[in-house]
C-alpha cells in the first residue's frame, strides 16, 4: 500500500521558517498538504502535480512554497513568515489521478501528520 511519511515539524517563533518533507512510496501522483488546528476543519494548504504545477490556499500564498523531487518521491513545504495562526497538524496527501483538488475527501492517501507550533 501507499505510505506517506512527513517530517520537519516543530516549534518556531513567529516570523520564522520551517521546511516540511514528505517521502512517498509512489511516484507520478499529485501530492499536497492539508492542515488541521484544534477545533477547526481540515484546511487545504498547497498541492503540486508531477509536472510541478502548484496551487495554494489564499491564507498561505506568498509565504509558503511547495516543491517536489520526483527522483526521490519527496515533496516539500517551505513555510516562511510563520504566524501563530499557522499552528496545526500538517498532513501530506497524495492521489493517483494526478490532478488538483482542494477537497480533502478527494485524496486517497494521507500521512500521519506532523505538528507545527508557532509561538508569539
Amino acid at each position: 500500500q501507499v505510505q506517506l511519511v512527513e517530517s520537519g515539524g516543530g516549534l518556531v517563533q513567529a516570523g520564522g521558517s520551517l521546511r516540511l518533507s514528505c517521502v512517498a512510496s509512489i511516484h507520478t501522483y499529485v501530492m499536497g498538504w492539508f492542515r488541521q488546528a484544534p477545533g477547526k476543519e481540515r484546511e487545504f494548504v498547497a498541492a503540486i502535480t508531477p509536472a510541478t504545477n502548484t496551487r495554494y490556499a489564499d491564507s498561505v500564498k506568498g509565504r509558503f512554497t511547495t516543491s517536489r523531487d520526483n527522483a526521490k518521491n519527496t515533496v516539500y513545504l517551505l513555510m516562511n513568515s510563520l504566524k501563530p495562526d499557522d499552528t496545526a497538524v500538517y498532513y501530506c496527501v497524495a492521489d493517483p489521478r494526478a490532478a488538483f483538488s482542494v477537497g480533502p475527501s478527494w485524496y486517497n492517501y494521507w500521512g500521519q501528520g506532523t505538528q507545527v507550533t508557532v509561538s508569539s
